[in-house]
């Protein structure tokens, strides 16, 4: 006899990894494709995964391919088309468009809310969509303290009433949960390809700094219209949030009232370093540069610098290597000294100072330097970074790798790819 159907619950499928048949990971799930039956009081069809493959491309994995499937991996069978995918109209991405969704129960008319999507394959090898985690949801009225509050369950698709289009009431707090693990650039791409609507639904609901680091992620056009659509005082929290070389091209992007608008309410220091990196050309080593790399005395212990680089929201690129300057340390600094790079600190004990093993070889350029010599100067001495110093030796920045990649690649290399092409 033949067991009961396999159950999987799909946000708990999110970065789970996909391997082909040799075992090689092939990528990760990121989202279930469902397309509705007939009528919504039959099982949803399950007809593919969307995984992420390396270069963060989103691609489509039909059902048919995947021959295991649990919370712990997925097997796939054959060669995955690697094909960006673009969700059609009669497509319903259960990550995306069905958790948070208010819907109400058939028996009583109360509300719930969906948490999560339960999938089974059925003796046809179909997966079909057949239950739902849900939590009851208080309403406000005369009555609402007879019922229970936060109750969940878990009930089948058809216990409950699902609207045909997907104008419902619907929040983000589950689908956030599902990609609380993940990169912000992750993030980035899955509200990117949202609607708008949903898109700043899923903004509003994330805490400041997170919304900050996916922000910077996202191209112009589609950052600027979430900044513009969040709140005033919202907006510049998260502004304060950004790097200042990333708030910087952000308010770059908007006209100089609106520019003018936010930097006024920022907080001084904070607004002052966007204001710097505003005055410089944007291809120039001024206007590519952060403020805020980590910057010591001469006389800090290489356990105390190695504590700095160690912090968990320091960028990868300005953990690789600190400046010494004579004080002041906030920029502009005293007079810049030297780099020290973290390969040459884990060679010394932790009590020694970082100002004797300064590497002075790498010469500091002038914020107006072009493009053109800030990479040469990376290229020639293998650096990740380079420092920028005004005419008095001060250190007033550092341009990193990444943001002369940036700067390099095409305008629109986040979303290169992304309309060009549909499943077969």
């Amino acid at each position: 006899m033949s067991g009961p159907p396999k159950r999987v619950f799909v946000a708990r499928l999110i970065a789970v990894p996909v391997f082909d048949p040799l075992g090689d990971q092939v990528g990760r799930v990121r989202d279930a494709v469902i397309v509705y039956r007939a009528t919504m009081r039959q099982f949803p069809r399950v007809i593919g995964l969307v995984v992420e493959v390396p270069g963060r491309r989103r691609v489509f994995v039909p059902m048919g391919r995947v021959t295991s499937i649990d919370s712990g991996q997925v097997i796939t069978t054959g060669l995955v088309n690697m094909r960006r995918f673009q969700q059609r109209r009669s497509e319903t991405l259960v990550i995306n468009d069905l958790l948070d969704r208010r819907l109400r129960l058939r028996d009583d008319d109360s509300p719930i809310q969906i948490e999560d999507v339960g999938i089974e394959q059925q003796v046809n090898k179909d997966w079909e969509v057949t239950r739902l985690f849900v939590r009851r949801v208080q309403e406000r009225s005369a009555f609402s303290a007879f019922r229970r509050r936060g109750e969940t369950m878990q009930i089948s698709w058809t216990d409950t009433e699902h609207p045909a289009d997907s104008d419902v009431d619907q929040e983000a707090t589950q689908l956030i949960a599902a990609y609380q693990d993940t990169k912000p650039a992750d993030l980035a791409d899955v509200l990117f390809e949202m609607k708008p609507e949903r898109r700043l639904q899923v903004a509003r609901a994330l805490d400041d700094e997170r919304l900050a680091d996916v922000i910077e992620e996202l191209p112009d056009e589609t950052q600027v219209e979430l900044l513009s659509a969040l709140d005033t005082q919202r907006a510049v929290t998260v502004l304060e949030e950004m790097e200042p070389d990333d708030a910087a091209d952000l308010l770059g992007a908007l006209s100089d009232e609106q520019a003018e608008r936010f930097l006024t309410l920022m907080e001084p220091d904070d607004a002052e370093d966007v204001r710097t990196l505003l005055s410089y050309d944007d291809d120039t080593a001024g206007g590519l540069m952060t403020t805020e790399p980590v910057i010591l005395t001469p006389e800090t212990s290489v356990a105390e610098a190695l504590a700095q680089v160690r912090r968990e929201d320091l960028p990868a690129a300005l953990a690789a290597a600190v400046f010494v300057c004579r004080q002041p340390i906030e920029t502009p600094t005293g007079k810049y000294l030297g780099i020290v790079h973290i390969q040459e600190m884990l060679r010394h004990p932790p009590h020694e100072a970082v100002g004797i093993m300064l590497d002075t070889e790498v010469e500091p350029l002038p914020p107006e330097s072009p493009l053109g010599e800030v990479t040469k100067l990376l290229a020639a001495y293998n650096l990740v970074s380079v420092p920028i110093t005004d005419e008095n030796d001060h250190l007033i920045g550092v341009v990193t790798v990444d943001d002369v990649l940036d700067e390099l690649l095409p305008d629109d290399w986040r979303v290169t790819g992304r309309d060009d092409h549909r499943r077969g």
